[in-house]
């Protein structure tokens, strides 16, 4: 028992010294012949869920393309270039602004060749860079070796074996070890395992204890994940705060105590009433969590997403929205066809028992149309950009149960009805400012638009612009300076108008100084990125004091500083989100530039090495061309690590003075990383 419980434990070391090296792609290589003379290098690949292999000619300053690089040929020559094969999914990414196109599940590289006659050979690699919604990997290779004859009429295809199978092969072979065998030779294996990297170092990458592995130090400080997705809760609560909107419009607010007292004195059994208003808001709550899926059945959850990322289909919502804000205003009013309503209200009149309550809630549904329409729609329109299939299911759902509740709560509590405030001119008033709420929110939607066309129509500062002066009109509506249609003559101005008056202008003097480069963090998922902004005087950014490691190293020792090692990507989405909404907090700016040596490492910087580097690593040969892969193998064989961001402080020897830290956007938590280690250097020294 002893023995087996010894065996468990090791085994749990090995994997979690390997559980933060990601490899979520798997490729495979052929030779394909095609004729005499010509054949195709096919690479495939299978994708873990989640993860999207980035396609070919992406561009500059994007995600990192798939290219086909050739190390070594003869009596070969290249046809073309590499093809992706499949179904490619194309989006607007908002964060590189420029069309970005990508595998899911599965993909397909093909670059052609020609046999030029007699012996031929060619070795090289497939460059690809892979995401998912928390981080990305360095640019990855897969290497390929084929050689063989051909001859006119004849041609022969000789495939060598590929490194990755050879591996593969020899860990078949491999016996895994028993439980019976002694715990010694097990620890010998895990020690093998752990250190491996180590021996496989070459001099020509690193010199020094500075690249030594510290894998099981930062195990024992804990391991750092990204956090958790919180988007169906969020999503939820966006449809719960939406249905309580609209319970306050003249279209619902009229409507509950006639609903409520029809089911309370129909029947002289009262608990049969309370049953029917339950009914009633069940019916409610189906209604619209049906509509929500008829959004995904209709549309599908990967089309809903590509539309929220469309410019055309952006431009789209964003006049759905200005008009569904104009309707607010008064202009006009958007309502179904009348006999819609007639129909089904007829139809419940002639039938009894659940059905009727169920056609008086579908009747509900449509004559309050034109005030709860235009937040639907919004509504659906946000929850689009997830690409989950229930997501507009989970947002109808939290609408509904908002809009049903007062149904049921008053017809278990009659006595409610009597202080339920009377319908006036205040509904109105909430009308008219979500259509100023949905006149703000349709700026961002052609913001998407104008990036993605490079209109340069609504940079940041034109964005803010628009949104101060939103904010301010509606601010001086509800302090009756601005008057609409439909409102009255009533000069008075209550004590909660008046706060939210005051919110608003507030909210919009925040504003004014982004127009100067602030950074605003509590719009900046809205507002366009900052690079867009032509003047900038914000100076509170965090730059990198080295973007090599030795160098960076000797320079904290010998000015006796702490090091914190980022690991990124020009690619990499998640970094810049990090450098956007955490660095650029005082207090996380203040402890990078002051306490810390800033070491910024580019996994994907394609600056050729003097001179190519071969190195064995876990029994694979890899070979390091560019800077940005000795950087990869750094955080691989160092760190036992492989996606970014990825955040480690050390001391002057390379020891980690805290557990790692990746994608998390908690400024608090980030704060106490730092500080953490910033105390464990002081107490080391």
């Amino acid at each position: 028992m002893r023995k087996i419980i010894s065996f468990l434990l090791l085994s749990f070391v090995v994997y979690a010294l390997q559980a933060q090296i990601k490899d979520p792609v798997k490729f495979k290589t052929e030779l394909t012949p095609l004729s005499d003379t010509e054949a195709e290098v096919v690479f495939t690949a299978t994708i873990d869920k989640g993860w999207h292999v980035y396609s070919t000619d992406l561009g500059d300053g994007g995600p990192i393309s798939a290219t086909f690089n050739v190390d070594n040929k003869s009596g070969i020559e290249l046809v073309g270039k590499l093809k992706p094969v499949g179904k490619e999914v194309s989006t607007f990414d908002k964060l590189f602004e420029m069309k970005v196109r990508y595998f899911e599940n599965a993909a397909k590289f093909v670059q052609k060749v020609k046999f030029t006659g007699g012996a031929y050979a060619i070795e090289g690699y497939l460059e690809y860079g892979a995401c998912d919604d928390e981080s990305c990997l360095p640019p990855t290779q897969v290497p390929f070796k084929y050689s063989g004859v051909a001859k006119a009429g004849n041609a022969a295809a000789t495939k060598t074996e590929q490194p990755e199978q050879k591996v593969a092969d020899k860990q078949k072979e491999e016996p895994v070890p028993a439980a019976t065998k002694d715990s010694s030779a097990m620890m010998e294996l895990v020690s093998a395992t752990t250190t491996e990297a180590a021996t496989d170092i070459q001099p020509a990458v690193a010199s020094g204890d500075l690249w030594k592995p510290v894998i099981s130090d930062l195990q024992a400080l804990g391991e750092e994940h990204g956090q958790e997705d919180m988007s169906w809760i969020y999503i939820f609560i966006t449809g719960f705060l939406g249905g309580l909107l609209a319970l306050f419009t003249p279209c619902v607010w009229p409507i509950i105590p006639m609903t409520v007292s029809f089911f309370l004195k129909r029947s002289k059994d009262k608990k049969k009433g309370i049953r029917d208003a339950w009914t009633y808001g069940a019916s409610i709550v189906v209604i619209y969590v049906a509509l929500g899926l008829a959004i995904t059945l209709i549309f599908g959850a990967s089309a809903l997403n590509a539309l929220s990322t469309n410019a055309i289909f952006n431009i789209l919502f964003f006049l759905m929205l200005v008009i569904f804000a104009a309707s607010f205003f008064g202009a006009f009013e958007i309502r179904l066809p009348s006999k819609w309503g007639n129909a089904v209200d007829s139809k419940a009149e002639s039938t009894t028992g659940l059905l009727s309550i169920f056609l008086m809630a579908f009747t509900l549904s449509l004559v309050s149309f034109s005030c709860t329409g235009p937040i639907i729609g919004f509504l659906l329109v946000q929850v689009s950009t997830t690409g989950s299939v229930v997501a507009p299911a989970i947002g109808m759902l939290g609408f509904a149960i908002a809009l049903a509740l007062p149904f049921t709560l008053f017809a278990l509590f009659p006595s409610w009805l009597k202080s339920m405030p009377k319908s006036g001119g205040w509904m109105n008033v909430i009308k008219v400012t979500l259509g100023f709420l949905e006149l703000a929110f349709a700026l961002k939607f052609l913001s998407v638009a104008d990036l993605a066309y490079g209109w340069r129509l609504l940079d940041r500062e034109t964005f803010l612009a628009l949104w101060i002066v939103i904010f301010a009109l509606l601010g001086f509506y509800l302090l009756g300076k601005i008057k609409f249609p439909h409102d009255d003559d009533d000069n008075k101005v209550g004590v909660t108008r008046f706060f939210m008056a005051l919110i608003s202008l507030a909210f919009a003097v925040y504003m004014v100084p982004g127009l100067w480069g602030a950074p605003l963090k509590a719009v900046s998922a809205f507002a366009p990125p900052m690079q867009t902004q032509d003047f900038n005087l914000h100076k509170n950014d965090v730059h990198a004091k080295f973007d090599d490691y030795d160098l960076g190293m000797e320079y904290a020792r010998l000015n006796g500083k702490p090091v914190m090692l980022d690991f990124t990507g020009y690619g990499c989405v998640n970094c810049r989100k990090m450098e956007a909404a955490v660095w650029t907090d005082p207090k996380v700016s203040d402890l990078i530039n002051n306490d810390y040596v800033l070491i910024t490492l580019y996994v994907d910087n394609k600056t050729p090495l003097t001179e190519p580097v071969k190195i064995l690593e876990n029994g694979t040969e890899r070979t390091l061309r560019t800077v940005g892969d000795k950087w990869s193998y750094l955080q691989r064989v160092k760190f036992g690590a492989n996606a970014q961001p990825f955040y480690v402080l050390l001391d002057n020897q390379g020891k980690p003075l805290n557990k790692s830290y990746a994608y998390n956007e908690d400024i608090p938590k980030y704060i106490e990383f730092l500080q953490t280690g910033l105390e464990n250097y002081k107490k080391g020294k």
